[in-house]
């Protein structure tokens, strides 16, 4: 997940192409404005295919859950198309945040969709500290950046326009798509729903690695 963006006509820092002596006029104070709430991105790369996939969702979200809800859209959208005949999906993610090792949410939404999809999922942790080397961060998240510097985020369309619209010349594409559901707040995963996860974790660090497998 990227930062949260404050929605609303607020500086971004970059530069546009603007008329000469015609900046664009933006409020002085970045305080959020509750009416238009933030946009959080969660985005999943295809290192192979040099393709990005976002999907923007509110604070109104569980972070975890939606972690899992953006890679179940993306296979259901994508990864099944370009990646037919998959034994296994692989996934690196941080080690925190809505994607955390540790998170209950994020492992019992996984075997949800290996049981959905048939096949396996294995996850791949960066240890603390390295999120800014996955590929997500300098391959997709960085351009996006770039491509909106400058324009204010007025509107969820306008983010996601910007989004969709990232290209760079080595032959990345973008496709973005707001997510319009709410989850409940104060969900919990029961002890006995986490030790019915079908997990396998390697020997060393098992916390790290590990396969979320399907339930025979």
């Amino acid at each position: 997940m990227k930062k949260r963006e404050n929605v609303g006509n607020f500086r971004n820092n970059g530069q546009t192409y603007q008329p000469y002596k015609v900046p664009v006029g933006v409020l002085d104070h970045d305080f959020p404005l509750e009416e238009l709430g933030r946009f959080a991105p969660f985005g999943v790369y295809g290192v192979f295919k040099d393709q990005g996939f976002v999907v923007g969702v509110g604070l109104s979200c569980e972070a975890a859950v939606f972690g899992v809800e953006v890679v179940r859209e993306w296979w259901c959208v994508q990864g099944v198309v370009e990646y037919v005949n998959v034994l296994k999906v692989v996934l690196a993610c941080d080690c925190g945040g809505s994607n955390g090792n540790c998170d209950r949410f994020w492992e019992f939404g996984l075997q949800k969709l290996v049981n959905e999809i048939g096949g396996d999922v294995r996850v791949l942790h960066y240890p603390l500290g390295m999120s800014k080397w996955n590929e997500v961060e300098h391959r997709l998240f960085c351009f996006i950046s770039k491509n909106w510097a400058g324009v204010p985020l007025v509107s969820a369309a306008v983010i996601v326009s910007l989004i969709g619209a990232t290209k760079t010349a080595g032959g990345l594409c973008v496709r973005c798509v707001l997510a319009e559901e709410t989850c409940e707040r104060g969900l919990k995963v029961s002890d006995e729903e986490f030790d019915s996860i079908s997990i396998v974790k390697d020997d060393f660090p098992g916390e790290w690695n590990y396969v979320i497998c399907q339930k025979t």
